[in-house]
């Protein structure tokens, strides 16, 4: 993991029409056959095709391509094959339900019972097993625990919005008079992100003409018992840092918006006197975003009131969220070829660890998208124009990005993810991480 963070600072609209956008972008890497690059094409196009007729409600045609797809298509082929596979249970699923819509007497296999059949989890040993087994103590949450450990180990996705986020945190509170920094952080899970963080500010305090730092993290979370283990892990590392140090939990209950909206006006009240305020959106505001964008809305007024000196927000570059079932199959379908390419290329054919995060990581997600409806949606992403359109509207200033964070994020892809197909890019005053032609992830700072 990188710990070094440098403390200086340095210098659309989505479519809403029915009509989707173009066919798939070509992602395949140049070492693929011609053959291989046409097949995954064709393979891409049935998925749409299918896609197409389920939102004609013309279900007998499209399980006869689904039937073709399954036939072409396996959780052990290359990534295309993987990806289709994922994408034909999950339309296998919204037929089922859009059938039980109509016609409630038509038996029709439930959410868990469709997602059972892709939750199957390996390992490349039975060391990694029994330990496995051991901590997740078939608790979902530990599982979930598990394989965003392992998404955070394999990929570069959850580490380039922690590093690039904790940079402008850095950059930011530079200037902190009383060296006492508070984050807001509305999405702790394990804490993975702090400890470098904690480290920087600690050797802040080696310069004799800077006041003693002092950390206080406010946690936000669904799990109590996760938040104290999380919060007793911060708290160990401080201690061993030297820093001052304090972890207080906020509890969500079930993306209890009222509730979570309350208790941070109450920390607004509890706040101390010439205490830094940062608020850390490290994905987490896609939960709350509807058409109305009433409830993002609102959650951007109150986080506003806090007067915060940083915000610092990390979303996916996709369009999940529109309402348009065509544009959304057909923006994850786009995204999730770059995910699965990008996994083939940076990790070994064999990879156990790679295949379980694809079925029960992003299979999960795709399941979302593709099969659920309406409130039932949690993956609501959206791009970071309609992000920066909004957060502009309630009256947040964009803070660039410093190039310093570029240079770390660089340093992470060259150090830990070789890969040619990664690439960073500067827009709009934020940083981006795509792969080949596609941008995956934003990470953008506000005041």
């Amino acid at each position: 993991m990188l710990t070094s963070f440098k403390s200086s600072s340095s210098s659309s609209e989505d479519a809403t029409t029915e009509t989707p956008p173009p066919p798939f972008c070509q992602l395949a890497s140049s070492s693929s056959s011609s053959a291989a690059t046409s097949a995954s094409h064709h393979l891409r196009r049935l998925l749409f095709t299918a896609a197409d007729f389920v939102s004609q409600s013309n279900f007998t045609a499209a399980r006869n391509l689904l039937s073709i797809l399954s036939l072409n298509s396996s959780p052990y082929g290359d990534s295309t094959q993987r990806l289709a596979h994922l994408f034909t249970k999950a339309l296998s699923l919204r037929i089922n339900r859009l059938q039980q819509e109509q016609d409630p007497t038509v038996a029709t296999c439930t959410t868990n019972e469709m997602t059972m059949s892709t939750n199957s989890t390996v390992f490349t040993s039975s060391v990694c097993k029994e330990q496995f087994l051991f901590r997740t103590k078939n608790n979902n949450s530990d599982f979930e625990s598990c394989y965003y450990l392992w998404l955070n180990q394999l990929t570069p996705f959850i580490r380039f919005g922690h590093l690039t986020a904790n940079q402008a945190i850095l950059d930011a509170t530079e200037t902190n008079d009383n060296g006492a920094l508070h984050i807001l952080d509305l999405d702790i899970s394990q804490g993975l992100q702090w400890p470098p963080l904690m480290q920087a500010l600690a050797e802040r305090s080696s310069s004799p003409n800077s006041p003693p730092p002092s950390l206080r993290i406010t946690g936000c979370g669904r799990d109590v018992t996760g938040l104290n283990r999380t919060g007793d892990r911060l708290t160990r590392f401080a201690n061993s840092l030297g820093l001052q140090f304090q972890f207080h939990k906020l509890v969500i209950v079930d993306e209890d918006l009222p509730g979570l909206l309350l208790q941070i006006r109450l920390l607004a009240l509890s706040a101390v006197q010439g205490e830094t305020i940062a608020v850390n959106c490290v994905h987490f505001l896609y939960k709350f975003f509807n058409d109305d964008a009433d409830l993002i809305g609102h959650f951007l007024t109150v986080i506003k009131s806090l007067n915060p000196r940083i915000v610092t927000m990390a979303e996916r570059e996709a369009n999940h969220g529109d309402h348009s079932f065509l544009i959304r199959f057909s923006e994850a379908l786009d995204h999730y070829v770059a995910i699965f390419d990008s996994l083939e290329a940076t990790l070994p054919p064999n990879s156990r660890e790679r295949l379980t995060l694809e079925q029960r990581w992003f299979g999960k997600e795709i399941m979302d998208v593709v099969a659920a409806e309406a409130t039932e949606r949690k993956q609501r992403h959206r791009r970071f124009e309609i992000w920066g359109e909004m957060m502009k509207r309630f009256g947040f200033v964009n803070v660039p990005i410093g190039s310093f964070a570029l240079s770390q994020a660089k340093l992470l892809l060259r150090l830990h993810y070789p890969s040619e197909g990664y690439n960073l890019q500067f827009l709009n005053d934020s940083l981006f991480l795509g792969w080949q032609n596609r941008l995956l992830f934003s990470v953008s700072s506000w005041k």
